[in-house]
């Protein structure tokens, strides 16, 4: 460990898991799990894609605030401090489910939510990288991948299967999601005491430069990002890596609870929940543990091209879905497995891809912005999703969706990537 950390607390093991789980939770609950929620009161597909791919854009614009991160406080303080945030903001939303005008009301909540959770991925990101050296960062990006995406599925799955059942037993929709995000607030309150007790201190963690200079480093942080020779791809592979994603994950919750005579498969909220919170987790958790382990043995060249191709391949799994409308929870469940493992063990790959390109003194900042184009490949494609399928039906939708893999696809032969970057061991 850097900074001379010692004890249990200093242990990766202690915090890494926890600290992006607590990443993806609030990601996942303001950009899907909210979704599921709109769907559920009523809300028209079109109306779900659009204000709800408006929420990516505190990750879109997360760069512009990222120095005041790196240059005010500690990640580390930033952490535990946003973590007791996002508990009281899920409080806040509870309060809203029954108000009146209640879509305006907790699409505001929702925003709160998104800036408060983009800013806590700047600091644990910064973090991450100023806790661990670059053999560890190596060694436990599989784990976080995995875990980050686990939250994402105990979002997409475990709450929303909660929500169900709850609202089967009681008939009550908007009292089943008001214990859910009941459920979200305590956990965040209690991760935030973790997390004030076991992370460590690493020495290199403290604000970068002088407060006075605070313009200086925020257009510093900017420069040395853009001055990259090879900007241009860098910015490419970034904004295409998730354009067949972003569309798809607008528009799959939609699918399997529509009605089959609308083109969806009918299941409950209930059974959404189980396929992604059972089988979902499980493969999410192998294949990132995979991706990691391979990047870690031969580098991130090596595995780059067949990692992303791995990404963008189980979507046609709701090709399949989608052109024969099979009535088992099984068919779908398998299907789900396939998707989750493929993202799993190919999205590390891109989280290590942003970890290399984050250089220098302004680290944290770099891979800010990296993370922010990200965003905006998420935000813009996702915002017509819901036009785009309600014009095309879901069959032609996935299919279109598969078309727009391509490109990220093509521009991974062009990356410009250090051989032995990622190994445990140099060449």
């Amino acid at each position: 460990m850097r900074g001379g950390s010692t004890g249990l607390s200093a242990r990766p093991w202690s915090w890494v898991p926890t600290l992006y789980f607590g990443q993806g939770l609030p990601y996942i609950s303001v950009t899907v799990l909210s979704v599921v929620f709109y769907k559920n009161l009523g809300v028209a597909n079109t109306d779900i894609a659009l204000y709800t791919s408006w929420l990516y854009l505190p990750w879109v614009v997360k760069p512009l605030w990222s120095p005041a991160v790196e240059l005010l406080a500690a990640k580390r303080s930033w952490v535990v401090w946003l973590q007791g945030a996002l508990g009281l903001g899920f409080g806040l939303l509870l309060l809203g489910v029954r108000a009146p005008g209640f879509f305006a009301l907790t699409l505001a909540v929702f925003w709160l939510l998104a800036f408060a959770s983009s800013t806590h991925d700047i600091a644990a990101d910064g973090f991450y990288l100023y806790a661990l050296s670059e053999r560890q960062q190596a060694a436990f990006v599989g784990l976080r991948s995995a875990f980050f995406r686990a939250a994402m599925i105990t979002g997409q799955g475990g709450l929303v299967l909660v929500a169900g059942k709850l609202a089967e037993r009681s008939g009550d929709l908007r009292g089943a999601w008001m214990i859910v995000f009941g459920i979200l607030s305590a956990f965040f309150l209690l991760l935030c005491a973790w997390h004030a007790l076991v992370m460590p201190r690493p020495a290199a963690d403290g604000p970068v430069g002088e407060r006075s200079r605070f313009l200086q480093g925020f257009l510093e942080s900017f420069r040395s990002f853009f001055a990259r020779p090879d900007i241009g791809l860098v910015l490419g592979f970034l904004l295409t890596f998730r354009l067949g994603e972003a569309q798809a994950i607008k528009m799959v919750t939609p699918f399997l609870l529509d009605p089959v005579a609308k083109g969806g498969l009918g299941l409950s909220t209930a059974q959404v929940g189980f396929a992604y919170g059972t089988v979902g987790v499980l493969s999410l958790t192998l294949g990132g543990l995979a991706g990691g382990f391979v990047i870690s043995r031969l580098g991130l060249k090596r595995w780059i091209w067949p990692m992303t191709f791995a990404v963008h391949l189980p979507n046609l799994a709701f090709v399949y879905l989608a052109a024969f409308q099979p009535g088992g929870l099984g068919t779908v469940a398998t299907a789900i497995a396939i998707e989750q493992f493929g993202y799993g063990f190919g999205f590390t790959a891109y989280v290590m891809f942003l970890v290399m390109i984050a250089e220098g003194p302004h680290k944290t900042s770099h891979y800010a912005i990296g993370t922010g184009f990200m965003a905006l490949g998420m935000m813009l494609p996702g915002m017509g999703s819901g036009w785009i399928q309600e014009r095309l039906g879901y069959l032609l939708f996935f299919v279109w969706v598969c078309c727009a893999t391509i490109p990220s696809i093509v521009l991974t032969f062009f990356l410009r990537i250090d051989p032995a970057f990622g190994r445990r061991e140099a060449p």
